[in-house]
């Protein structure tokens, strides 16, 4: 699987050139958009909200209150796990929200590295594909969740909460890569079968996911490039993983 998560990775290098090749900055105008005003919403809302966790834990404990190390510590967990916790709402609604924008751009690149010598595809509308964009997100936010509120939990353990942070960045890599190679998947598969082929590449998601999650910590620059590089990059590993596959069932 590290092989595939290094492959995921690799896949960034070449994905502005494609972009400026194939001039798909255009289409991207809208994701952008929605990318910046979503983080405006959900980075604001955990920069203020900190303060009021922190403050609503030491009220229940009123002995706490003299501490003021303590109140300190609350701050800083309150706004890492607000954070965390935003960072998965963020991705999964950007995602969402920008499919029926990101489906066209993927066929293009699809278009461009098989030079039309693909299997015919299902042809989906707007709403369909806003539809679609919109049940993987929400299916991957509550199971993303349901995995990462433990996780969080473990912050709070000394020395464990060193691999709980290797693991937590892992969860977030593995869905933001899942969202980003549904682009493609959707035009090939049906939901279920979609969720089975990312589970197979899940080396390719991971490594993907790593380079988005990492680009939403560049203030501002990260949140405008990070659909249109990670897009791109997921384009182009799930084309050829598909290419591959169509090989194989063809050469049985």
């Amino acid at each position: 699987m590290i092989k595939h998560i290094i492959s995921g990775i690799k896949a960034y290098f070449g994905a502005f050139r494609l972009i400026s090749q194939l001039k798909l900055w255009k289409y991207y105008a809208i994701p952008m958009m929605i990318s910046v005003i979503t983080a405006s919403i959900i980075f604001g809302s955990a920069y203020g909200l900190s303060d009021n966790i922190a403050n609503y834990i030491i009220s229940i404990f009123p002995g706490w209150s003299t501490y003021s190390w303590l109140n300190t510590t609350f701050q800083i967990l309150s706004g890492l796990i607000i954070i965390v916790i935003g960072l998965i709402v963020f991705k999964h609604i950007i995602m969402a929200l920008s499919a029926p924008f990101m489906s066209p751009v993927s066929e293009k690149i699809e278009y461009h590295l098989t030079q039309n010598q693909t299997p015919s595809h299902r042809d989906t509308s707007f709403m369909q594909q806003l539809w679609r964009g919109i049940r993987i997100n929400g299916r991957n936010l509550i199971v993303e969740l349901l995995i990462t509120l433990p996780i969080l939990l473990l912050k709070f353990i000394p020395v464990v909460n060193i691999f709980s942070t290797i693991l937590l960045l892992m969860v977030q890599s593995y869905y933001a890569g899942f969202g980003n190679m549904d682009y493609t998947l959707e035009r090939h598969f049906k939901y279920k079968e979609s969720i089975q082929f990312v589970r197979k590449h899940r080396g390719l998601a991971i490594g993907n996911g790593i380079v988005f999650i990492l680009f939403l910590l560049i203030p501002f620059i990260g949140v405008i490039l990070v659909l249109p590089l990670s897009v791109t990059a997921a384009s182009i590993r799930t084309i050829e993983a598909l290419k591959l596959k169509n090989t194989s069932i063809h050469a049985t």
